[in-house]
Parts: C-alpha cells; structure tokens; sequence
C-alpha cells in the first residue's frame, strides 16, 4: 500500500511511502500512515472475534434446549418460542442497520451490539438465582432403625409444595434471548461493508467457525455437570445424566458466553469512523491528508446525508424487479424450506438422538460438535474449491447443488432403517397382565399415585414408573445404590412371581446404543453432501440478479428464511414432538411439567418424516430451478457469455458465500459484475 503526501513547500508535489519501511516520508514523527494499517488490523481482529462470541454463545443456546425444558418444566413447543425470541431480535432491527450502514459509526454500533449480546445472556442466567435449588421429581419410602425401608407401596412425595412464580421464569430467558438477537443484528452487515469500504476482500475474518463448534463442546460439559454444582452433594443424587429429569448446569455456560460477548465489545470502541481505502494494487491517494509542523492530520470525510425519500421511492420498484426474477422466487422458496429443515435439526438433534438411542444429551452434544460441524464446514469449503479449481458457471454450479442435494436426501430417507426398540415402560408401552393400564392386581394394595415419575428398572427389562407401580415391598441402599426387593410385579426369567428386584433408573436399551455408530456415520454423511453443495446454491442468487439488488436480494433472502424458517420451525417441530409424549412430569404444586417418556416410534417418525418432507420439497424445487436456469443461460446465448466474463470478479463472491455459510445469519454486499435478466 503506498501514500501520497503533499510536501511543505509545494503542495502540487508528493511524497511517495511506502507503509512497510516508511523510509521515504520527509516529516518527523509523522504516525499517521502506521494508525491506518495499526486501525484496521484492530478491526480485521476484533472482529474476528465478535464473529466467534456469537457463534459461540449461539451455538451454546442451541445445545441446552433440552436442559432449559426441565430446568423450568415446560414443553417443547414452548422451548422452541424461546429458541425464535432470537430471530425476532434480530429481525426488528436487522434492516434498520443494513440500510443505515455507512451512515453511522460503524465500529461503535458493533460494540454496543455486543454489549447487548452480553446483557442479554446475564439476564438468561437470573432465574437460576431466583428459583433456588433444582428438586427432580421423585419419591421417598420408609426406613426402619435397620436402613432398610419397609416399603415401597403408599410412597409419599419428596418436595413439599411452594406456590411461587418459578414457572413464568423462563420469560427471564426468552427476554435474554430477544436480546441476544438484537445485539448480533448489526455485527455482520456493519462489520463486513467496513471492510469491505476500507480493506481488502481476503482480509476479511474467517474464525467465525470456530465459534459453535466450541460452543456445542461447552454445551456437552455443562450438560455433564449438576445444575446446582458446587452447592449439592452429587453423590447423593439419584439419577445420572441419562435420565430424562438430569438438568445440567446450563446457566455456567452463559456466564462465560456473556463475558465473552463482554470482550468483543471493547476494542470497538476505540476505532474511528472511517479509514483511508485499501487500493486493488496496494496504492493509495490520501486527498485529504496534511501536514502540520510535525504532525500528520486527516480531514475525516463528511457523514453522508440519509435519504429516506430516495430510498422509499426506489423500493417498489426494486422489489418488482426482484420478484418477477422466477429463478430468484424459486430460490427464495427453497431457502425457506431450507431454514426450517436446518433450524429445526440443530434445536431438536440432541433431543432426538438421546430419545431413539439411549445416549445423554451431553454426549449428543459433544458428537454434534467435533464431528457433524467440523464436517460440515469441511463441505462447504471443498464445494467453494470445487467451483474454482473447475470454473464452473451457473448452469454447471446448479447441476452440481442438484445433484449433492439429492444424495444427501437419499441418505437421508436411511435414517428410518436405524430403528431400535421402543422403551417398556410398565401400562404406556408394554402390558401388565396384557392390558395397558397403570394399576394391576399386583400392585392394587399399594396406592401408587399415577402423576409421579421415579422410574426402576426391573429383572425382567421392563421399566416402572415407580418402584411402587412394580409392587416393591423392601429396598437396600441408599442413591444411585438403591434397591428394591420383593416386586410383586416382576417376572424374571427362571424366577417366580413376587421374588424379583428391580433397580433405580430406567433400563437401558443395549440394542439401540449398537445402531447408533451407524446412524451416526450416515448423518455425517448426509450433513458432507448437503454442505457440499451449499456454496453452489448460494451463489446462483448471485449469478442470476442484476449487480445493483444484489444486497437487496440478500435482505430479502435474509428476511423470507428468517421470518418463514427460523422463527416458525423450532415452535411446530416442538409441538409436534409434543404429540408424542406418554408421560408428563408432574410439578410440585400440580400442572403439566416436561416430558418424561416419548413414543419413541411416533418420535421417530414425526421428527423424520418432517425433515423428509421439507427436503422433499426442496428436491423438488432443485429441479424445477435446474429447468429454468438451462433455460434461460444456454451455452451460446447472451448471458452465457457475460459469465464468462465475468469470471474474475466471481472469486470474490465465493469467498463472501463461504463465509456466509460458515457464520450463522451472515449477508453481504456485493459489487462485482455478474449475469443479470
């Protein structure tokens, strides 16, 4: 990068610099050239940062869904309108800052943005200090001066009942939530239109993805701790992470998530409105710099003027443009489709594999993050090489996304072949005596309470819902250690009725724990294709909008997955899992809490057949978007030749698509010429 500096005594005279050695430059102490370069390496890095924080603290509360759901005894559906408050942040200003854009300070709304990131996770984390100690549902028997209990029958209830306001608490969240959608608005698109007025394209920070992968692994190791660690004696807890009522410690993970969203925010602050523009080939005039004695002084551009009256004229216009563009209707169909596939995995995965697999939601998590992202990312880079290495145009890009995408559905279709057996649980989904009922003839005399959930297994491999629904007479033990005797409801194998134990927790299904490898290697699989040809599909936009509504048709691309895909997605797909739920928690005061047992089946199916269906839809619209783009770019037609003119300024849309891929809810603006209607 080189400067031209007008010298003391003739100011139509210049001074060549060259900012790496600084030799040449005449004036003493004369720092202005190394702030340039000093200023926007700051920026490159601190935003580089901010791009971890929030995938980082994104991808965090995407992980603890499950462990909010208990931790406040709500239900799926009402985890995923926790999970959309984000979206709804982020949308109500998320246009207001993409149009103001140069017209603020820039840096310093990024800083207050990440402030707001960081408020908004300490606010999360409030009702773990309003509620008190986490009490799990379960049931406590006699004990006589021998330590062992006399009974198991006529249980009484472990938590004595406080009418308090802890079920609202969760709005706690969902407001922290909101908060963190409104603080990571204008990060991406006022981070990238500074570096992309101020600096070089490939200087643009890429260590975003980095961010949810570390994430998901906080995510598992929170999950793995006692949601009161520190204050509890663990090994007096009698259940452990696998059980559906195990709370993980999900607000440490947001202390940290708020310091570091706390960090990003502080080298913004001391960043200047504007900067000199990098040059294509690293040279320079500064027209506004001038030297005073000793000093260098730059007269800092003028803050341009809104024009809202412009801009509201423009839109219509602009807008008809775009939607009478059928290839951009058709993808902005797809991309919807996309988003709620997409939105709807990443928030109920961990759900769904520790209900059909018998695994924890830590361990789940923790896959989640060292295999299924890192190859994902894998993906979309090798896509991106793919279209350089090759110089694929459109049409070629869009049969290389078709073809990647219908793979992964395939693939995806296998999923319904990795079955297991559904979990027996004791009058939900296995008999006694041949009828599914909760009370039966040998656990009659016990007055079992049908709205308690303390599940044991017993010899047999059959899960009760308490020891007292298997007709227990005596325990040994105390914990995890406990045991049961004399369950009138048991029939092991060889023994006789009334002999059998059973023992705490519900049992496990060794059977499904031996399908999961497989069931995961097809899942990395399918997440390899479909990011594969993510970038691809990306770029047609692109390649198919005239260059002045490329930012447009991003907003709108933004707007159309965000409001149609992200905000709607977690709520019907929490609902319908819902639907599939055998036995509810009960609270200590009465009411609904969270789900205990699932129809693993109807589980398995609802969530699949969801996924199966948006992809369908998605197949569906590849083709129909291969149809009009063979139609419409054809190999000696007009368009087909401003591609290949246009080729050079396509290896910087690339770069720009692979980062959008990798951060979660990136746009940017592009300037390059390319194929238009």
């Amino acid at each position: 990068m080189i400067f031209k500096v007008p010298s003391h005594q003739n100011h139509s005279d210049s001074v060549v610099v060259n900012p790496r050695t600084w030799k040449s430059i005449p004036v003493k102490n004369c720092y202005f050239a190394n702030s340039i370069i000093f200023s926007l390496q700051i920026f490159l890095g601190a935003l580089a940062f901010s791009f971890f924080a929030k995938g980082f603290s994104g991808s965090y509360m995407k992980s603890m869904s499950s462990q909010i759901e208990r931790r406040f005894e709500i239900s799926s559906s009402i985890v995923g309108i926790i999970d959309g408050s984000f979206e709804i942040g982020n949308l109500m200003i998320m246009v207001l800052v993409s149009y103001l854009g140069p017209r603020v300070h820039r840096p310093k709304i990024i800083a207050v943005g990440c402030l707001i990131m960081s408020a908004g996770a300490f606010l999360s984390v409030m009702p773990q200090f309003l509620m008190g100690r986490y009490n799990y549902e379960r049931i406590t028997v006699s004990v006589d001066n021998s330590s062992k209990s006399v009974s198991a029958c006529s249980p009484t209830s472990s938590e004595d009942c406080e009418k308090t306001t802890n079920s609202y608490l969760w709005l706690f969240v969902l407001v922290g939530n909101l908060l963190r959608g409104i603080g990571e608005a204008p990060i991406m698109p006022l981070g990238v239109s500074y570096i992309d007025d101020f600096s070089k394209e490939e200087n643009s920070a890429s260590s975003g993805m980095f961010g949810p992968t570390l994430g998901f692994l906080l995510g598992s190791f929170c999950a793995s701790l006692w949601v009161d660690v520190g204050a509890v004696d663990v090994d007096a807890i009698s259940i452990n992470p696998k059980d559906s009522r195990w709370v993980g410690a999900w607000w440490l993970g947001l202390l940290i998530c708020g310091t570091v969203n706390f960090i990003a925010s502080l080298p913004f602050w001391f960043l200047p409105y504007s900067l000199p523009k990098e040059g294509e080939n690293e040279n320079l005039k500064i027209s506004h710099l001038s030297v005073q004695g000793d000093h260098c002084k730059i007269d800092t551009p003028a803050q341009p003027q809104l024009k809202f009256s412009e801009a509201a004229k423009d839109f219509l216009p602009a807008l008809r443009k775009l939607f009478g563009n059928p290839v951009f209707v058709v993808f902005i169909f797809l991309t919807i489709l996309q988003y709620n596939s997409l939105v709807g995995i990443i928030t109920y995965e961990p759900k769904f594999m520790e209900q059909q697999f018998n695994v924890s939601v830590a361990k789940a998590i923790f896959l989640i993050g060292v295999i299924l992202l890192p190859v994902t990312i894998l993906g979309m880079f090798l896509g991106g090489f793919l279209i350089k290495k090759f110089k694929l145009h459109i049409t070629e890009m869009t049969k290389f996304a078709c073809v990647t995408f219908i793979v992964a559905y395939l693939l995806n279709l296998l999923y319904f072949a990795c079955s297991c057996e559904a979990l027996q649980v004791a009058g939900l989904t296995a008999p006694y005596s041949g009828k599914h009922i909760y009370m039966a003839s040998c656990n009659a005399e016990c007055n079992c309470k049908v709205d308690q959930w303390d599940p044991v297994c017993g010899d047999n491999g059959i899960t009760y819902m308490t020891a007292c629904f298997a007709g227990c007479k005596s325990s040994s033990g105390t914990g995890r250690n406990m045991v049961f005797h004399n369950c009138s409801c048991v029939q092991g194998q060889g023994l006789g009725l009334g002999n059998s134990s059973a023992v705490l927790g519900q049992c496990q299904r060794e059977s499904c724990t031996k399908v999961f490898p497989y069931f995961l290697a097809l899942q990395t699989a399918c997440a390899f294709f479909l990011a594969l040809g993510g970038t691809p599909t990306y770029m047609i936009m692109f390649r198919s909008v005239s260059p002045d509504l490329k930012s447009f048709a991003v907003g709108i691309e933004t707007l159309g997955g965000r409001v149609l895909g992200g905000l709607p997605a977690p709520i019907y797909f929490g609902a319908l899992i819902d639907k599939t739920c055998l036995k509810w928690g009960t609270k200590s005061c009465g009411g609904s809490g969270s789900c205990r047992v699932y129809d693993t089946k109807e589980f398995r199916n609802v969530y699949l057949g969801l996924i199966a269906g948006l992809r369908a839809g998605c197949c569906l619209l590849y083709l129909v978007l291969s149809v009009l783009i063979m139609k419409r770019f054809k190999p000696d037609g007009k368009e087909m030749t401003d591609i290949k003119n246009a080729e050079r300024s396509a290896s910087k849309e690339l770069d720009t698509a692979n980062k959008r891929e990798i951060l979660p809810g990136s746009r940017t603006s592009e300037e390059s010429e390319e194929t238009y209607m």
